[in-house]
């Protein structure tokens, strides 16, 4: 006979909690970044708070519990290995990252400069490797954790009529840097997912929102007719960052609209 299951208890917002874990959240002054923020902390995170904009990053944990300011620009040489030491040395520990900082040009290829190109794949795709690798040291020794990669629906298919190379380039880069890393930490309790947003506004696509064409090319492409809203990533990010994912890694998570679905 086989042993009894334990009883099925009812949905409890505990398995999504993060009470007494340590995040980094970079690009954490504006756009998905800001919203991010005001989820883990409400979440109970304690969130080390990087972006290259101290005056935001102030104004922002004034507003949150348990949170640290960190102005830095992850891109240059050193920022990542500092961004973990500060976060250790206020908490002691790191639970989670999220990779969130990054940047996209609208250009085309033929008209594109390759030191431009190199810089956006910098930011996009070389600093989260970067603070991926720090911070997956002290994971590994401390048993375990869970880094956040946020990618796009770009890194899942070209751009289009949007001409986005850079972008494109990075983000995908970016989705199978997590299948690698995934599949290198997974026997050492590190989990590695990334969230692929679709269409949701904010300061670096600002113009696709506030015109006629850019709305009507979001409307028209997207399977459910409208772009996400405020709070609609907060399932994915809770669900990646918590316990309820244990078992899930080197996964990307398209919260679309089912952009990619067609």
């Amino acid at each position: 006979m086989p042993s009894e299951l334990p009883p099925i208890q009812p949905p409890d917002s505990e398995l999504f909690s993060l009470n007494g874990k340590v995040v980094i959240l970079t690009g954490a002054s504006s756009g998905l970044g800001h919203r991010f923020a005001r989820r883990l902390s409400a979440a109970g995170a304690r969130v080390a708070l990087a972006a290259r904009r101290a005056d935001r990053l102030e104004t922002l944990t004034a507003e949150l519990p348990n949170t640290l300011a960190v102005p830095t620009d992850i891109t240059q040489p050193g920022a990542p290995e500092q961004l973990v030491a500060e976060t250790l040395n206020q908490w002691g520990r790191i639970d989670v990252v999220v990779n969130n900082a990054g940047i996209s040009r609208v250009l085309s290829a033929l008209d594109d400069d390759v030191d431009d190109f190199r810089a956006e794949l910098e930011i996009n795709l070389v600093a989260p490797y970067e603070l991926a690798r720090h911070a997956a040291r002290h994971m590994v020794d401390a048993g375990g954790g869970s880094i956040i990669n946020i990618g796009s629906i770009l890194g899942e298919g070209g751009g289009g009529r949007l001409k986005v190379p850079g972008y494109a380039a990075a983000k995908g880069g970016l989705h199978n840097l997590t299948r690698e890393l995934a599949s290198q930490f997974a026997r050492r309790k590190v989990r590695v997912n990334t969230i692929a947003p679709g269409w949701f506004s904010t300061e670096m696509n600002e113009e696709m929102f506030e015109g006629d064409a850019g709305m009507a090319y979001i409307v028209n492409n997207t399977p459910m007719g409208r772009p996400g809203v405020e709070g609609e990533l907060d399932g994915a990010l809770l669900f990646l960052a918590s316990d309820a994912s244990t078992y899930v890694t080197g996964q990307v998570l398209s919260v679309d609209g089912g952009w990619t679905a067609i």
